[in-house]
């Protein structure tokens, strides 16, 4: 009898143990939940203030009046257009057609119009290049 009774008492200790430690477990969980709130709400407080920041220096009227201190930009007059025939000539393309490396083919021209333009007459090559 008496072995049944101390069988009894350790299966309450047990159990008592046992419903203590999901006590600490559950009220850890709920500090951390807590805590998880805390730091959304504070989060959602630092958006809202990003967010009137943001509106205020969007606002239209402020962007006009950097606009307008900053871009010393004027309206656009008819007169201020030309004529197609007006405009100068286009450059002469460097790249040729087909090429299969066309930058290449542009700087091996550049390259070779370097060359050509080296020496002039008014300056006397050098011996060795003559």
């Amino acid at each position: 009898m008496r072995l049944i009774h101390l069988l009894v008492i350790g299966a309450l200790i047990f159990a008592a143990a046992y419903v203590y430690r999901i006590k600490m477990d559950s009220t850890a969980r709920v500090e951390r939940v807590l805590q998880l709130r805390a730091e959304i709400r504070e989060q959602r407080e630092a958006i809202a203030v990003l967010r009137s920041e943001w509106a205020k220096l969007d606002a239209p009227l402020r962007l006009q009046g950097l606009v307008e201190r900053h871009l010393p930009l004027k309206p656009l007059n008819a007169n201020q257009y030309d004529n197609l025939k007006n405009l100068p000539e286009r450059p002469p393309s460097f790249a040729r057609s087909g090429s299969p490396d066309p930058i290449g083919s542009m700087i091996d021209a550049i390259d070779a119009a370097k060359r050509d333009d080296a020496v002039t007459g008014s300056v006397p090559q050098p011996e060795d290049q003559q």
